[in-house]
């Protein structure tokens, strides 16, 4: 049997040793690279003799619009849309697909939230039993230190006054927005993935396709293997939420980002707790930034008390441009609320669900180009989180308002015309940008870069004060973010580990049991959903130069190296069925190996008003 030389890596003790093997070319040797990737997207189907005799036809439906995504955005774009028709006198179908199981499943957030863009849409909203039960009765920020709080005074019209907003479980306002939906005729398909664009003869959006369901782990069809469907739309509206996966294609067939910066991104991991009714302050608000992060890490973190029985949110959030690869941001959350402040809390208190999810913070700095022929982008998918207020939901469901407005107007105008098949609406941008969504990005659009000084966060905190707060963003300059977050992390060997504390089952707790309360699961036998361009580059570069970042990263414990068969080097394996789909490994990952897609529609976490 033929071999080969190859140097692979073998940890002893603490240190990875580089040694060179002489390998066996077996198919079956976990000694060679192993198979990992077998998604169709990454591995063609048309060159496996398993696939020859399968019918790959499929079946297609029209609507007017297609939505992807019953998010906030996805949702009050629907809405409007309807709304708009009643009064009008016209007719559009309007179709959702969502890859959540049900409406909400998918969805995590602090929340406290503005209710503007709500009123807008049900001025009567409160008669109508919309899940808004807690209005915000009292507000703190503060600095933390490893053993003291440093109370920040809150003064009227700072980013962190919520007067007048309302906390809430988002997931539970987005199940009752995706009610009101359908009671206007909206048609939600739950458990649908979108899995691909698809396009017109002239390069133009024509709709997407749902994926395919019934396939293997190792990429061959199953007796239930069942074809995506098409929905063929006039106009589709890409509502998928932070760092899409259709999206991320959307910004490459029209290099929707050639005239922006680039995004840049947060985690954020949240808890939902029930607590000891003696700690328990329905209304209030906690804000706080500082220890466990260094100054050079920005972050903070969030303390909701709901009306809603003794139940808290507790969150921290990341970002995603820290360069020390051991930062581990599950474990500086697990870390924060061992703070003496914090703890007394959750103290007797039982944590019943968790979740993460990545958010936007690049700004108005770091927004692609909205409409494109056949196509909008609104909410969190090209990126309008307000990163001080620490609040986007109001923006989101907003940007939904104005694109169905416009495509509203463009649909039904009787003189109606397009240059390309699919239906460009061009004044989409245009009112976006003419819109208070766009004057509040505007107002902040340096907060977040500030940061990114010799003083790091005070040097922010100093910034946020002077031109945040008294100047409203009028200073005639706009900062620029550092880069991309896949590129901010410095070899392993350049920084200093981390020793996070053991959990202590009580206020701290390991990761699988966490990933336990977020309801996540997956069909097993399918192809692994987060795919690799390359499976060697996980050994060769991310563990070699990197120690494996993406074992910290991903929250959910996805990714672990672990020996090979002989024992003599290392290799990725790939948990799927923990993924919550938060996207951070497709962010982070320093070698942009990793793309997330879609795994079967349904699969995911089960957040139950997260």
């Amino acid at each position: 049997m033929a071999g080969y030389v190859t140097r692979t890596l073998v940890r002893k003790g603490k240190n990875l040793v580089a040694v060179t093997l002489d390998v066996c070319k077996r198919h079956y040797s976990n000694d060679v690279i192993p198979k990992i990737t077998t998604h169709y997207s990454v591995i063609p189907r048309e060159n496996d003799s398993r696939w020859k005799e399968v019918d790959m036809e499929r079946v297609s439906d029209d609507a007017d619009v297609v939505i992807v995504g019953a998010g906030p955005a996805g949702l009050s774009a629907a809405i409007k849309i309807k709304q708009l028709c009643e009064k009008s006198g016209n007719d559009l179908r309007v179709c959702v697909v969502e890859k959540g199981a049900e409406v909400g499943s998918h969805t995590l957030s602090g929340a406290c939230i503005e209710t503007g863009a709500l009123e807008e849409l049900f001025p009567d909203w409160k008669e109508r039993g919309a899940p808004l039960h807690t209005p915000v009765t009292h507000d703190k920020f503060s600095i933390l230190t490893a053993n003291r709080r440093i109370p920040i005074p809150i003064l009227p019209g700072m980013p962190m006054d919520n007067r007048g907003n309302h906390l809430v479980r988002l997931g539970n306002l987005v199940r009752w927005l995706g009610e009101q939906a359908e009671a206007l005729g909206v048609e939600i398909y739950p458990g649908y993935a979108a899995s691909e664009v698809l396009y017109h003869d002239d390069g133009s959006v024509k709709g997407i396709a749902t994926n395919d369901v019934g396939i293997r782990k190792d990429g061959a069809p199953k007796d239930m293997f069942e074809r995506g469907m098409e929905l063929h739309s006039k106009v589709t509206i890409f509502a998928e939420g932070c760092h899409g996966s259709l999206a991320k294609t959307l910004f490459k067939q029209f290099d929707l980002r050639k005239n922006c910066q680039d995004q840049t991104y947060a985690i954020g991991i949240k808890e939902l707790w029930e607590v000891d009714p003696a700690n328990h302050k329905p209304g209030l608000v906690e804000h706080s930034i500082g220890w466990p992060l260094d100054m050079n890490t920005y972050g903070g973190s969030f303390i909701y008390h709901f009306d809603e029985g003794p139940l808290v949110a507790i969150g921290f959030v990341v970002a995603l441009d820290y360069s020390n690869p051991h930062l581990w941001p599950f474990k500086e959350f697990q870390r924060f609320k061992t703070h003496p402040y914090i703890r007394k809390t959750f103290v007797g208190g039982k944590r019943i669900s968790y979740g993460a999810r990545a958010l936007n913070e690049g700004g108005i700095q770091s927004l692609p180009k909205l409409s494109f022929p056949g196509g909008l982008l609104i909410g969190c998918s090209p990126g309008f989180l307000n990163v001080p207020k620490v609040k986007g939901t109001h923006n989101a469901m907003q940007t939904g308002i104005i694109a169905a407005e416009a495509i509203h107007d463009k649909l039904t105008d009787e003189n109606m015309t397009s240059s390309t098949d699919g239906v460009f609406v061009e004044s989409y941008e245009d009112r976006i940008k003419s819109s208070a969504v766009w004057k509040e990005l505007m107002a902040v659009r340096n907060v977040r870069p500030s940061f990114h000084n010799p003083l790091g966060m005070y040097g922010g905190i100093a910034y946020t004060g002077l031109f945040g707060y008294l100047l409203r963003g009028k200073e005639p300059w706009t900062l620029k973010h550092a880069g991309s977050d896949s590129s901010s992390l410095r070899p392993a060997d350049q920084c200093k580990p981390i020793d996070y504390p053991k959990p202590d089952n009580e206020i701290s707790f390991d990761l699988l049991s966490s990933v336990a309360l977020s309801g996540t699961n997956h069909e097993h036998d399918q192809p692994a959903h987060l795919t690799l361009r390359d499976d060697s580059i996980p050994v060769d570069r991310n563990l070699a130069v990197y120690d494996g970042p993406e074992q910290r990263f991903c929250p959910a414990g996805v990714y672990e190296y672990i020996p090979t068969e002989s024992g003599m080097g290392m290799r990725l394996q790939i948990n799927a069925q923990n993924c919550v789909h938060c996207k951070t490994c497709d962010i982070k990952d320093p070698s942009q190996n990793i793309n997330w897609v879609v795994p079967e529609g349904g699969g995911g976490p089960a957040y139950n008003g997260m």
